[in-house]
């Protein structure tokens, strides 16, 4: 029978008061992982709400941060703002939408290819997240503080290959993102001759 406690950390099974062992270690790891991203993303949803946005509208404005960084001042597309995203979500341009309403981001075609639609993030975007990097910092150490670096290291390389096998993975994410990118430019390819349409969706 395995221990109640594993190098002095409580077991699930004693967390959430289950009589037997899990016969499974699968979903017994499953399970750890679900319990602790709640846990841990209940600090950070507070955060982002007190800054008036929301978990994805934040990864959307960092990624867009990212990509601008160095001065190039490029955006992206949407579907590869998508493939970039730590959470799915399940409509990237209805989400894009209501940040560019919000003046935090902003579509332009480009001069190479008016079929390609670029979103690139603007300086209130810029401004309304950077307050938030030294909370976030805070707020991971404050998390993760006792933990030493050797085993947030050995935390990340096992969770990365846990989710290796699916479709979720880093590899797997830039082969979809690549797939993703050329469909974009088919669809913007057809909305650039229907005028009115492209005007209402912002593009």
């Amino acid at each position: 029978m395995l221990s109640k406690r594993i190098l002095g950390v409580e077991m699930l099974k004693d967390e959430i008061k289950k009589k037997k062992p899990f016969e499974n270690p699968a979903e017994e790891a499953y399970l750890n992982l679900l319990r602790t991203a709640t846990v841990l993303a209940a600090d950070f949803e507070r955060l982002f709400k007190n800054a008036g946005l929301s978990e994805p509208q934040y990864n959307v404005l960092r990624i867009l941060r990212g990509a601008g960084a160095g001065g190039a001042g490029l955006g992206l597309p949407c579907l590869e703002i998508a493939s970039r995203m730590i959470t799915r979500v399940p409509d990237i341009t209805r989400l894009v939408d209501r940040l560019e309403a919000a003046g935090l981001v902003e579509r332009a075609r480009t001069s190479e290819d008016r079929r390609v639609v670029l979103v690139k993030i603007t300086r209130k975007g810029l401004d309304a997240i950077a307050p938030l990097d030294a909370r976030l910092a805070e707020v991971h150490k404050r998390q993760m503080g006792h933990m030493s670096r050797k085993e947030l290291n050995e935390l990340s390389r096992l969770l990365v290959k846990a989710r290796e096998r699916h479709d979720g993975s880093p590899r797997n994410l830039r082969r979809k993102g690549a797939r993703l990118g050329q469909l974009e430019m088919l669809t913007n390819k057809g909305a650039s001759s229907d005028g009115p349409r492209s005007k209402r969706r912002g593009h």
